[in-house]
């Protein structure tokens, strides 16, 4: 069954460039990755220090390798030096 990731990270004010670079950093290695079917990032157009990441993954396994990776762990290490509030991590399933 495949899996849905949805991740929101809110970010200080004055740190919005730097968590772009951040998100943008780790998108071409997760699309390398085996059992990735697609990964996007967002900015809220209401609020500028949102950043939302979807992913769609072949399995939850492979979503666990990601999880697990360099760049993965570098990316969230990243972007909790940028964050002000607890990022938000969502795994969905599509019903419809």
């Amino acid at each position: 069954m495949q899996l849905f990731f949805f991740a929101r990270f809110h970010v200080g004010a004055g740190c919005e460039r730097a968590a772009e670079e951040i998100v943008r950093s780790v998108l071409d290695p997760t699309r390398a990755e085996l059992g990735c079917l697609g990964i996007n990032a967002f900015r809220s157009t209401q609020d500028p220090q949102l950043f939302v990441i979807h992913s769609r993954w072949a399995e939850e396994a492979a979503f666990e390798i990601h999880a697990s990776s360099a760049h993965t762990v570098n990316f969230i290490g990243g972007m909790e030096a940028v964050l002000d509030v607890p990022p938000e991590f969502t795994r969905t399933e599509m019903i419809g």
